[in-house]
């Protein structure tokens, strides 16, 4: 079971990492997964071949606490990918962890991570079972390693074209052999996915942030609807999909991603930074002060601070020596949590008017928490703006959003939501606006973005089974 965060912001996703052919190989994927934490903290998992046979570790927690010296000497070898988890589909538990390792006659040995979520999993996994199939996890990815082996083809790489091509939503993913490496973006791209070269060594991450931490140069994206195979013929790629309308994770840029990471070369950092500007544009406001809420909000925070020309201060610091989670024994004890892990700072905001910058707002509870923080140290004004728009629909493509019900902003206007959190103003940024200042308009405004959580528009189709359970959720 998992525990409710104190927090109700959008939770990570997942991150995924590979090295082909480097004695090193165990070493760079921890140093990998170190980098893409913040993608998922509940599980973190390496598998590797030399060739012959697999090693692997999967542990619940951060990737310092599953790993040490002394268990990637034991998994050593030239081949491997790592996962770190954050479950929007299954429980979370080791079983679920990845990569997930499966064996069989017809495949051999065969290792998955991938980041994202099928829309269309419960139907495969009703019709495998009806096959035969018999699943050891909750997860939607161990879908994926029942079609490749239930997949009549001559060859592995066709076996598994014929899989990814039944699949449908968000998935960056990496299948591991003895004999290979596969790569795969959806047709959508829906979820960032990134190759480079460490010397002669091909690396693969979510995030290019990976790319810097152990020394490899980033090369492309991989594009969507490509396979990569990588084998003892080097690399070739191929297509199992036709690219579809480009549908990037709008929150890759808003909050996901790390700021350092570059996705399809526009640098996260710098996109943030123009999301503020272009809020100060759509919805300035008279104040003394800029504040960011820490740290996804930080780069929009001094965007909207230059362009309105008032000062940024660190008006709210984060105690990054709380948990991951923190259980509160009883709901009034709540808001105590929040200022566990978030105080504001009286010397900066006291008797000032105080913009405070946020990424988003889900069910309004931590925005209203967080602007009685700075009223009770003083401030006398605290107008909020949000660097993306309101969240009226959840998610089905690994974004553990809450069901429709429970987003604010699905049920309630603007000025409600500013009475609800007590803000003196409020305003959230356009999808026009979003969309300008990260940098992807080009010839067609709402090119290459899903919006869907704005307005409803999924870039795939959503199966019934998959829109009720996100109601559910």
């Amino acid at each position: 079971m998992r525990h409710e965060s104190v927090f109700d912001e959008l939770k990570e996703e997942c991150g995924v990492f590979g090295v082909v052919s480097h004695p090193e190989a165990a070493q760079l994927t921890y140093y990998g997964l170190h980098a893409l934490q913040h993608r998922g903290q509940e599980s973190a998992g390496i598998v590797t071949t030399d060739g012959y046979s697999f090693r692997h570790h999967r542990q619940m927690g951060l990737v310092n606490e599953a790993f040490n010296g002394e268990i990637l000497e034991r998994i050593a070898g030239p081949t491997a990918i790592g996962h770190v988890r954050y479950s929007t589909t299954g429980d979370s538990m080791l079983t679920n962890a990845q990569p997930l390792i499966f064996q069989s006659a017809a495949i051999g040995q065969l290792a998955l991570a991938t980041n994202g979520n099928l829309v269309n999993s419960e139907r495969l996994k009703r019709e495998l079972e009806m096959q035969g199939s018999i699943f050891q996890t909750t997860s939607d990815t161990e879908v994926i390693a029942h079609l490749i082996a239930k997949s009549r083809k001559p060859t592995l790489e066709e076996k598994v074209k014929e899989a990814l091509a039944q699949l449908k939503g968000a998935y960056a993913l990496l299948i591991l052999t003895n004999d290979a490496l596969f790569v795969a973006q959806d047709p959508h791209g829906l979820r960032p996915l990134s190759m480079g070269l460490l010397g002669d060594s091909y690396v693969f991450s979510s995030e290019t942030c990976a790319f810097d931490v152990v020394g490899a140069e980033f090369v492309r994206a991989v594009e969507p609807g490509e396979l990569l195979v990588l084998d003892g013929k080097g690399m070739r790629s191929v297509r199992f999909a036709e690219p579809a309308r480009r549908a990037v994770c709008s929150f890759e840029y808003i909050y996901f991603a790390r700021p350092d990471s570059d996705i399809d070369g526009i640098n996260v950092h710098l996109a943030r930074k123009r999301l503020g500007k272009q809020l100060f544009q759509e919805a300035p406001a008279e104040a003394d002060v800029v504040t960011g809420v820490p740290d996804s909000s930080t780069s929009a925070a001094i965007g909207f601070a230059e362009a309105a020309g008032i000062p940024y201060e660190l008006g709210l610091i984060k105690n990054r020596y709380v948990g991951r989670t923190f259980i509160q024994p009883s709901q009034s004890l709540r808001e105590q949590g929040v200022k566990m892990k978030l105080s504001a700072v009286r010397k900066v905001v006291q008797g000032k008017r105080v913009v405070m910058i946020d990424d988003s707002i889900v069910r309004g509870t931590t925005s209203r928490h967080i602007v009685n923080l700075l009223r009770e140290a003083g401030a006398e004004e605290v107008h909020v703006r949000i660097s993306s728009p309101p969240v009226k629909f959840p998610c089905f493509y690994g974004i553990d959003t809450a069901d429709r019900k429970q987003l604010i902003a699905a049920d309630h206007s603007v000025e409600e939501i500013r009475e609800m959190i007590g803000a003196d103003s409020l305003a959230f940024l356009s999808p026009k606006g979003m969309i300008e200042a990260v940098g992807r308009s080009d010839s067609h405004p709402l090119r290459g973005h899903c919006l869907a959580c704005f307005d409803g528009n999924y870039p795939t189709e959503t199966e019934a089974e998959s829109v009720l359970e996100g109601q559910a959720r």
